[in-house]
């Protein structure tokens, strides 16, 4: 029931590969391969300049980490980025995605898991990347809520709730505000 459009275009009727050409994914857990770092940001765009991957490895806020790396750019990553730490694993995933240069962003769960400093560099360069694109954000994290233009509850398939988090944070008997309200417990109980 409804549909999903993009662009006002109706997602059924445009060709599947021309659909994933506008669209860039960043998950939980991003997936790196056993090659360069270069390569890694390149698979975002496979005709990417190297200059192009620095400059989208800069917005990421990865170039300083690269660049102290044993070769740089060219410095080969372990079985699924496991030679990086999640941040870092997550800025490459960023430059990808920048490099890529769609117009519409998923972000699924991307700073689960990270600690503060690593959550606080992602959620940066998250915001460059963002920055004027449409973005659909899939997260637990009350702190990129908050910074959501539209904010839709969902469950069993359906939408529940649809607002600005500001509004459905400050109604008390939304489903959001009841959550939030839980989630700051939680977190003053596990200080």
């Amino acid at each position: 029931e409804g549909s999903v459009r993009i662009e006002f275009y109706d997602t059924r009727e445009v060709a599947l590969e021309e659909l994933r050409n506008k669209v860039s994914n960043l998950l939980q857990e991003s997936v790196l391969f056993t090659t360069t770092v270069r390569e890694n940001i390149r698979y975002g765009r496979l005709d990417a300049t190297d200059e192009e991957v620095e400059e989208s490895a800069r917005a990421a806020g990865a170039h300083e980490f690269i660049m102290a790396l044993p070769e740089g750019y060219d410095t080969e990553l372990g079985a699924r980025g496991d030679t990086l730490s999640g941040g870092q694993r997550q800025r490459i995933a960023i430059a990808r995605a920048m490099v890529r240069n769609s117009p519409v962003i998923i972000l699924d769960e991307p700073t689960t898991g990270l600690d503060p400093a690593s959550r606080e560099l992602v959620q940066d360069s998250l915001e460059t990347l963002t920055d004027g694109r449409t973005t659909l954000a899939i997260t637990h994290d009350l702190a990129m809520i908050r910074g959501l233009d539209r904010l839709l509850w969902l469950e069993d398939g359906r939408i529940v709730e649809d607002g600005s988090p500001a509004e459905l944070l400050a109604a008390p008997d939304s489903r959001i505000a009841h959550w939030a309200r839980a989630q700051e417990e939680h977190t003053r109980e596990a200080v």
